[in-house]
């Protein structure tokens, strides 16, 4: 499906996003911690509501 060259290529580009991404919130993690404080709190409520909605979608299907 895929030649070497092309996995080849696809690891180093995921290997060098990685590191791209982690120099970069490395860069600007005292910007993150000023201007968003409160976020960890949204993420764990967007969380805890999909849960929900799964648990409601499990229990109350009427198969």
């Amino acid at each position: 499906m895929f030649s070497q060259g092309q996995w080849i290529f696809a690891g180093c580009f995921v290997v060098a996003f990685i590191i791209l991404m982690i120099f970069s919130y490395r860069k600007d993690i005292k910007l993150h911690r000023k201007y968003y404080k409160g976020s960890l709190y949204i993420l764990i409520g967007f969380i805890i509501f999909i849960l929900l909605l799964f648990v409601l979608k499990t229990y109350l299907h009427p198969e």
